[in-house]
């Protein structure tokens, strides 16, 4: 695993392009070394991807290097700085707990930054210890692998190494890290930053490096201005992704501007969740006291989010002002759109459709208001649907329901696709399994309390594959009693 001069054999093939932009938006910062670092968790089939050694780095050494106690070879670490509305307030923010290593290259020539979450003080902590929890890492590497399942873009998860040292927030919990792997991290708080905090030469650096890292496929040989076909190229990303997290009842809790990236990946989970009983009023954040974030609010918080970014951009857009506002205005309207074309596709797959017809949406509508009135399971309703299997759920012998489940039926005799086709498709597009909230919580527990990881284990290979529909999904799919009140933290 280490070659004779002692070198670690991880596979790192690690780059540094960020740290080519100009020094306002980073810091240099090395991780913060931490008392006795071991893996506790380790995603063998993600480390392969990305052209690493997993055997090398469950080593001791490895664990070493995951900890930041000690740093690979190419690595520049550094904390990056960015800006962000909290809740509708904007505020100066960057990395208070975060370091990033560097690029690994993978074997296919793909960038993604691995950074290390927990790894102690930086310039941003903000009187902050730069510390974070076992559980939420634990919790973190849980939904983002169970999105990535789920073929949602996301941040994914390689590993969460236990530092041996203690943090205390209300109580003393076990430290931890977790390694973050992501497309890259760059957010609409860091054009909010580059634009509040310095040059119009410095704004322009960073989208330049944006759209070489995220976009080099758009048209920029058309003549057109490149500033707007990268706010253009990121709404239409965002509204792809917010209609992904909509159709699998995803609430992601805390989409402050700093939490929205470029890439278009889904990034920070803090007080996220899965939706069990459909409403579109449904908040988990313990601080979101005013449903800000509430699911039904998500498509209106990513297109207000945006328009943030489209401000942060006026100065590229046009050197005139006005014109800039009226191109910035235009390419936002855009999203509402976008969006529901996104929904109404996905929604249709989910009910077996194959093709529009124009009363498709008032149907899809009417389904979900009854799902709401009769307090109906978002999953498992459109799991019944799929397989037939409507006893037992709380819709079945509802009027209302059976007129409606007749016009479906009726609208799925229309398309020329035989029943096997819609039945596969909706096989497809219902998933068997979410991370459901109190399965989530009793893998943690078991974590945390008793040092044992198998339940998590177990989950995470139920999760892997969620359209698969095997019989052991089925156990994972199971409604948790009426009287389980569910409530997250920011503790990621």
């Amino acid at each position: 695993m280490t070659d004779t001069q002692g070198k670690l054999e991880a596979g790192w093939h690690l780059d540094n392009s960020y740290a080519g932009l100009p020094d306002l938006f980073y810091t240099r910062q090395d991780p913060v070394p931490v008392r006795s670092p071991q893996i506790v968790a380790f995603n063998e089939p993600l480390a392969a991807s990305l052209g690493l050694n997993a055997q090398a780095l469950m080593s001791d050494e490895g664990a070493a290097e995951l900890a930041g106690n000690r740093i690979p070879e190419g690595a520049q670490p550094l904390a990056q700085a960015y800006a962000g509305h909290q809740f509708g307030h904007l505020t100066m923010l960057g990395d208070g707990r975060a370091v990033l290593l560097g690029e690994q290259v993978t074997p296919e020539g793909k960038r993604v930054d691995i950074q290390l979450k927990g790894a102690g003080r930086t310039p941003y902590s903000r009187g902050g210890d730069g510390r974070a929890a076992l559980g939420p890492m634990l919790r973190e590497y849980i939904i983002s692998e169970a999105m990535h399942g789920l073929g949602i873009p996301t941040t994914r998860s390689l590993a969460v190494t236990s530092t041996g040292q203690a943090i205390t927030r209300e109580e003393e919990l076990p430290g931890a890290i977790l390694t973050r792997v992501a497309a890259s991290h760059i957010r609409v708080g860091t054009f909010q930053f580059a634009r509040g905090a310095g040059t119009t030469d410095d704004l322009r650096a960073l989208a330049d490096y944006t759209l070489q890292r995220h976009y080099p496929d758009a048209d920029l040989a058309s003549g057109e201005n490149r500033y707007l076909i990268l706010l253009q190229e990121v709404i239409k990303r965002q509204a792809a992704l917010i209609a992904k997290w909509q159709l699998v009842g995803f609430v992601h809790g805390v989409m402050n501007t700093d939490n929205m990236t470029l890439s278009g990946e889904t990034i920070d989970y803090g007080p996220c969740a899965f939706m069990d009983t459909y409403d579109p009023a449904t908040v988990f954040s313990s601080i979101d006291s005013q449903g800000r974030y509430a699911y039904g609010n998500q498509p209106y918080i990513g297109s207000w989010n945006l328009a943030r970014l489209a401000e942060a951009l006026l100065p590229l857009l046009h050197e005139d002002e006005e014109q800039a506002v009226k191109m910035a205005e235009n390419a936002v309207e855009t999203f509402a759109g976008l969006f529901n074309e996104y929904w109404l596709a996905g929604m249709r797959a989910k009910l077996g459709i194959f093709r529009e017809e124009p009363e498709d949406e008032a149907l899809i509508e009417e389904l979900l208001d009854l799902m709401k009135t009769h307090r109906a399971d978002y999953t498992n309703t459109f799991l019944a649907l799929t397989f037939d299997r409507l006893e037992g759920t709380p819709l079945h012998g509802i009027e209302e329901f059976e007129a409606w489940h007749a016009r479906w039926q009726e609208r799925l005799g229309r398309q020329s696709e035989t029943k096997e086709a819609a039945h596969q498709l909706m096989r497809d597009s219902n998933p068997a399994v979410i991370p459901r909230n109190h399965r989530v919580e009793e893998a943690l527990e078991a974590a945390e309390q008793d040092g044992d990881y198998e339940v998590m284990h177990q989950l995470l290979q139920v999760l892997a594959d969620p359209y698969a529909h095997t019989p052991e999904q089925a156990e994972y799919a199971v409604v948790p009693e009426s009287t389980f009140r569910y409530r997250t933290y920011c503790g990621t």
